[in-house]
């Protein structure tokens, strides 16, 4: 069995996530008469290995809309602006993504929603799985469901 046949065979029991688990983490920068050069390490400045990366660009409509089961991930906004909503079922916080030196650590079974794009504005993700459809809850109802079982 190879590592992704591994990461779907192990799926998380649905239990909501905790709010007061997310923080913003700081990215270490270092400037000089160039610019600015931002590094992020996964299991040094990311708390996780990192299996995928991915970005979210050309935003027309509301992103998101669903739950990781298993899945941690940091969130920030390389270039402009949008907000991050998490919810664990009962309240909801926002985040504004606006500064590619930090970024927002999400654990498992928060339910994510970005709205409110900025033009030109390009989200990047780490994650600490794969992507499998399996590991995620894709609509409100269901993750209601899933947390109340």
């Amino acid at each position: 069995m190879d590592q992704r046949e591994r990461d779907r065979a192990r799926v998380a029991p649905a239990s909501p996530g905790r709010l007061d688990d997310v923080r913003w983490i700081a990215f270490p920068s270092h400037g000089d008469d160039r610019g600015v050069l931002t590094a992020i390490e996964g299991g040094i400045d990311i708390p996780f290995d990192i299996q995928r990366l991915y970005f979210v660009h050309d935003v027309i409509s509301e992103r998101g809309g669903h739950a990781h089961r298993d899945t941690h991930q940091v969130v920030t906004a390389v270039c402009g602006r949008c907000e991050l909503r998490l919810s664990d079922g009962t309240e909801e916080r926002v985040w504004v993504l606006d500064r590619p030196t930090r970024g927002v650590l999400i654990n498992p079974m928060l339910f994510i929603r970005m709205v409110d794009f900025a033009p030109g504005t390009v989200v990047a993700a780490f994650a600490s799985t794969h992507y499998d459809t399996k590991r995620s809850i894709r609509s409100w109802d269901d993750y209601l469901a899933a947390i109340r079982a």
